[in-house]
C-alpha cells in the first residue's frame, strides 16, 4: 500500500516555527507557559522528579484547550529528541498523564477543571504513542509495570497500558463527562465510578437496550477524543511490517481492550454498534442544514465505527462463527456457554441474533451506505458522508462473523439496498489508481454474497432506482445493472484492476443459474466480454487468459440450461454472435498459427469499448468516472490475495466439494504477451516495473508495500462434470519467457464446454433463418418473439451440476485487509494528523 500526499514547498521546520508563533501569539499567557514547559522537558539532560507536581501540571493544565494546539506546541523532532536524549523524562511524562486518568476515573471528575485535565491528558496521550510505537525499543514500555515500587507490588501491580485501557473504558460511561447522569449530583455529590453499571448508560439505543438518551455536544466532543486515543493506541499494528512473521502475536492493545479483563466490554461494544447504526446525517431534512449547524455525532460515529473494524480484525483463530444464539432471551449474553472466540467484540456481534436487532442494523448500514447517492433539486443541500470505506468493511466483517445476519440480509431484497450503492462506488473508483482498495472490498463483498442461492434469485427484482451514473440506460432488473457495471469496470478501469477480472466473472458465474430475464444491454456487454477474451492472440499471451472465457462459457451454459424460456435476449445474441463460438470452437493450435496471431496482435486485437465505437446514451445527470487529482490523498493496494471454495448444487438439491487448485489471475489485457507464470489474485506492486521479468516471479520475499501472502484462487476447482481445467505447463525459452505452444494449446481447447451452446445453435439458426426468409423479417421483435415462446426441452445436452465458487478466507486476505484497514483510518484522521510523519512501516508513505 501507499500513501501520498503533496509536499509542502516550504521548509517544515520554518512552518512548524511559524504556526507555533502564530498559536502563542493568540494567547500570550498560557500557550506561552505550555510551550515553555515542553521546551525545557525537551532541553534537560537530566531527569525531572516525577514528585515535581508543578512542573509536570503545565502539561495538562487549562493553557490549552483543543487538540490542535497540542499537536502543534509540540512538534515532531523534539518528542524524537526526547525519546532519544532524555528518554526517562517521556518515561516520566507517560507515566503521569496515566496517573492522571486513572485519578480521574475513580473519583469521576466531577469539576470542569478535572475534565479539562482529562482531555488535555488524553491529547497529550494521543500527540506521543505514535513515537513511542515507530521505535522496537519502546513499544513494551506500556506493557511494563509502574516505577519506584517495592518487588512485591511490582509483581501484582498492572502494566501501565492495561491501567491506561481501563481508565479511559471508565471515563466512557462518567456522568456528566461522556453519558447523561442517571440522578442529579454535583462536584460535590459525583456518582461512585466504582459501583456504576455502565449497561445503563449505553450510548444510543438499539441492540441490546431500549432507552435513548437525550444528545449532549459536549458528550459527544469528550467521546471522540477518548476514541481517537483508543485508535492510537491500537495503532501499534502500523508501525510493524506487513510480513506475517511480525503479526503472529494479535495486538496487545487490541486484546486487552476486547478480553473479559474489560468489565466495560459488553456495554463499550453496543454503544459503538449502536451509535453507527441509528445515525442519520440528513435527519429531518432541511436543506443545508449541515451548513448551519455543527453535527457533533459524525465525527464520534466515524471514530466508534474504525474502533469496531478494528477491533474485530484483531481475531487471530480462524473460524466460521455461525452461534444460534438461542441461551437466555436476550440479544446478547456476557458469557458463553460454548466459550467462543476469545474476542469478545467477535463473540457479541457473532450471537446478535434477533430478527429486530438485525433489522436495525441494516437498516442503519444501508441507510449510510446509500447516503452518498442521494440526489437533491438543490444543489449541495444534503449532507454527504465520507467513512463509506469503514462501513463495507463492517459489513463484510458480520457477514464473515455472524451467518445468521448475511442469510437475514439475504432473505428478502433488502440485500438490493446494499448491492447498488457496492455498485456505484465500484463505477465512481474504477478509473482512479488511489482508490483501487474500494474496489477490491466491494468486489470481495459481492463475492461473499454470490456464494449464496437467495442472492441470484434477488437480483431478478427489477432496477428503478435512477442512480446518476455514467452507464447505458437500460431498463432490466439489478443483475442487468450488475453486469453492465462489471463490463464497464473491465473496459474502461486502469491497468491495476486487472488482477479482478477473474473475481468479477465469478459473481457472474455464481448468480448465473438463477437469473430469469436478462436485458438486450447485459446480453450484448457478456457477448462483447467473450468477443474480446476469445482473441486468439489474447488467449495464446498469457497460461491463464483462457479462463476468462471458461467463466463466460459457464455463465451462458448456466442460463440456457436452467433459464433458458425467460432469455430471449440472450440467445437472440448468441445466435448474432455465433461466429465467436465458431472460432472458438476451430482455434488453431498449430506453432505457426500461434506465433503469427501474436505477432499480429496490435491490428487483430478486439478493443473492449462498444461495438458502434462510441459509448451509449448514459443515465441522466451522470458524471464520467475521474482520475485521480495530483497531489491528493492516495491510498492504494499492493497484494490482495483471496481464495475461494468451489460448491456443487443443483436447483433442486445442494451438495458440496472441495478440492485443492493453484492460485491464478490475469495481468493487463494489453501487455499480456510479455506475462509470464502463475500470478497472485492481487494487483502489482507500486514499485515494481509491470513489464521486468520479476514481475511475474512468485514473490518468496515481499517489498514493504507487498505483504508476503500465499497465492490464492479466485475459481476454486473445477468440480463439475466438465474435466477440471488443466494447468499444464508449455515450454520455456531459455530467457524464461512463457511461450504458448500447441500442445498447451490443445489440452484446454478440448476442455471448453461449448458442447450445450453448439447445440442450441445447430437446432435454432436453421429455424430462425427460416423464419426471417419466409417472412421477409427485418425486426428483430418478431424474432425475440418467436424464441420467447420456443423451447429446447430433450434437445440439449444432460444439464451440468451448477458450480458455486465460495469465498474463503486465507492468511493472505488477512494481511491484506489489515493493511486496507489501517491505510483507511490513517488517510481520514487527518483533524488532528495523528500519524502524520511518523514511520509507518505497514504500507508505504509517499510525497510526490
Amino acid at each position: 500500500m501507499k500513501i501520498c500526499r503533496r509536499k509542502q514547498k516550504a521548509d517544515k521546520h520554518i512552518f512548524s516555527f511559524r504556526r507555533i508563533y502564530s498559536i502563542i501569539m493568540g494567547n500570550t499567557d498560557t500557550k506561552l507557559n505550555f510551550r515553555k514547559a515542553v521546551i525545557q522537558l525537551t532541553t534537560k539532560t537530566q531527569p525531572i522528579e516525577a514528585n515535581d507536581e508543578a512542573f509536570w501540571e503545565q502539561f495538562w493544565s487549562e493553557s490549552v484547550t483543543c487538540v490542535q494546539d497540542v499537536f502543534t506546541l509540540i512538534p515532531a523532532a523534539e518528542i524524537r529528541a526526547l525519546r532519544e536524549e532524555s528518554p526517562s523524562n517521556l518515561a516520566t511524562l507517560c507515566y503521569k498523564a496515566v496517573e492522571k486518568l486513572v485519578a480521574a476515573a475513580e473519583s469521576g471528575c466531577p469539576s470542569q477543571r478535572e475534565q479539562q485535565t482529562v482531555l488535555n491528558c488524553v491529547r497529550l496521550l494521543t500527540r506521543i504513542l505514535p513515537y513511542i510505537f515507530e521505535d522496537p525499543d519502546w513499544r513494551g514500555f506500556f506493557w511494563s509495570t509502574l516505577p519506584n515500587q517495592s518487588e512485591e507490588t511490582e509483581i501484582e501491580s498492572s502494566p501501565l497500558a492495561q491501567s491506561l485501557l481501563n481508565a479511559l473504558c471508565d471515563l466512557l460511561f462518567c456522568p456528566d463527562f461522556t453519558v447523561q447522569s442517571n440522578r442529579k449530583s454535583g462536584p460535590d455529590n459525583p456518582e461512585d465510578m466504582g459501583s456504576i453499571d455502565s449497561c445503563e448508560y449505553i450510548w444510543e439505543s438499539g441492540v441490546g437496550f431500549a432507552h435513548s438518551p437525550p444528545h449532549n455536544f459536549q458528550h459527544d466532543q469528550h467521546r471522540t477524543e477518548i476514541i481517537k486515543l483508543f485508535l492510537t493506541c491500537f495503532s501499534e499494528t502500523m508501525y510493524l511490517p506487513p510480513i506475517a512473521d511480525a503479526h503472529t502475536v494479535p495486538n496487545q492493545w487490541i486484546q486487552y481492550f476486547t478480553s473479559t479483563d474489560n468489565r466495560h466490554a459488553l456495554p463499550l461494544f453496543t454503544s459503538l454498534l449502536n451509535i453507527v447504526c441509528a445515525y442519520d446525517p440528513v435527519g429531518y431534512g432541511v436543506p443545508y442544514n449541515h451548513l448551519m449547524f455543527t453535527d457533533s455525532r459524525e465525527q464520534l460515529v466515524e471514530g466508534a465505527l474504525q474502533v469496531l473494524c478494528v477491533t474485530m480484525e484483531n481475531e487471530s483463530s480462524n473460524h466460521n462463527v455461525s452461534v444460534d444464539g438461542t441461551s437466555g432471551g436476550t440479544a446478547m449474553d456476557a458469557q458463553s456457554d460454548t466459550g467462543g472466540p476469545d474476542n469478545l467484540f467477535v463473540n457479541y456481534l457473532s450471537r446478535i441474533h434477533r430478527e429486530e436487532d438485525f433489522a436495525f442494523i441494516l437498516r442503519g448500514i444501508t441507510r449510510l451506505l446509500n447516503n452518498p447517492l442521494t440526489q437533491t433539486y438543490l444543489p449541495g443541500s444534503c449532507k454527504k458522508i465520507q467513512f463509506h470505506q469503514e462501513l463495507l468493511v463492517l459489513f463484510w466483517k458480520m457477514c464473515d462473523i455472524n451467518k445468521k445476519f448475511m442469510f437475514y440480509v439475504l432473505k428478502s431484497s433488502d440485500v438490493l439496498d446494499v448491492l447498488v450503492p457496492i455498485l456505484y462506488f465500484l463505477n465512481d473508483a474504477r478509473a482512479d489508481q488511489s482508490r483501487v482498495g474500494l474496489m477490491h472490498i466491494g468486489v470481495f463483498i459481492l463475492l461473499l454474497l454470490s456464494g449464496e442461492r437467495n442472492f441470484g434469485v434477488r437480483l431478478n427484482k427489477p432496477y428503478s432506482v435512477r442512480v446518476p451514473m455514467d452507464i447505458p440506460v437500460f431498463t432490466g432488473t439489478h443483475a442487468d445493472f450488475l453486469i453492465i457495471v462489471f463490463h464497464k469496470i473491465i473496459t474502461t478501469g486502469h491497468q491495476r484492476l486487472q488482477p479482478l477480472f477473474d473475481c468479477l466473472l465469478t459473481i457472474i458465474v455464481n448468480v448465473s443459474p438463477y437469473l430469469k430475464t436478462l436485458s438486450m444491454v447485459a446480453s450484448t456487454k457478456l457477448l462483447h466480454l467473450l468477443e474480446a477474451f476469445s482473441t486468439p492472440w489474447f488467449l495464446y499471451a498469457s497460461p491463464t487468459n483462457h479462463h476468462l472465457v471458461f467463466f463466460l462459457l459457464e455463465v451462458f451454459n448456466n442460463i440456457i440450461q436452467y433459464q433458458f424460456d425467460g432469455n430471449c435476449n440472450l440467445v437472440y445474441t448468441i445466435i448474432r454472435k455465433r461466429n465467436v463460438f465458431h472460432q472458438l470452437a476451430n482455434l488453431p493450435t498449430e506453432h505457426a498459427t500461434i506465433a503469427k496471431a501474436l505477432s499480429k496482435r496490435g491490428k487483430k486485437f478486439v478493443q473492449l469499448t462498444p461495438e458502434s465505437g462510441k459509448d451509449l446514451p448514459t443515465m441522466e445527470g451522470a458524471m464520467p468516472a475521474m482520475e485521480a487529482e495530483p497531489g491528493t490523498l492516495k491510498t492504494t493496494l499492493a497484494a490482495t490475495p483471496i481464495k475461494l471454495k468451489p460448491d456443487m448444487r443443483r436447483l433442486d438439491r445442494m451438495t458440496e466439494k472441495a478440492a485443492p487448485d493453484e492460485g491464478h489471475s490475469e495481468l493487463t489485457l494489453k501487455e499480456l504477451a510479455t506475462s509470464t507464470g502463475n500470478i497472485n489474485i492481487q494487483p502489482p506492486s507500486e514499485i515494481q516495473d509491470p513489464d521486468s521479468p520479476e514481475h511475474n516471479k512468485p514473490k518468496a520475499k515481499a517489498s514493504r508495500s507487498v505483504p508476503n501472502s500465499p497465492p490464492g484462487s479466485p475459481t476454486g476447482s473445477e468440480t463439475t462434470a466438465k474435466p477440471p481445467l488443466a494447468r499444464t505447463s508449455s515450454t520455456s525459452s531459455s530467457g524464461g519467457s512463457w511461450v504458448a505452444t500447441p500442445e498447451w494449446v490443445q489440452s484446454w481447447k478440448q476442455k471448453l464446454p461449448l458442447q450445450t451452446i453448439m447445440r442450441m445453435l445447430q437446432v435454432l439458426v436453421p429455424q430462425v433463418e427460416k423464419i426471417c426468409i419466409d417472412k421477409g423479417l427485418t425486426d428483430e421483435s418478431e424474432i425475440l418473439k418467436f424464441l420467447q415462446h420456443g423451447t429446447l426441452v430433450g434437445l440439449l445436452p444432460v444439464p451440468h451440476p451448477i458450480l458455486i465458487r465460495k469465498y474463503q478466507a486465507n492468511s493472505g486476505t488477512t494481511m491484506w485487509f489489515r493493511t486496507y484497514l489501517w491505510g483507511v483510518i490513517y488517510l481520514r484522521n487527518v483533524d488532528p494528523p495523528i500519524w502524520y510523519d511518523t514511520n509507518v512501516k505497514l504500507f508505504e508513505i509517499q510525497r510526490i
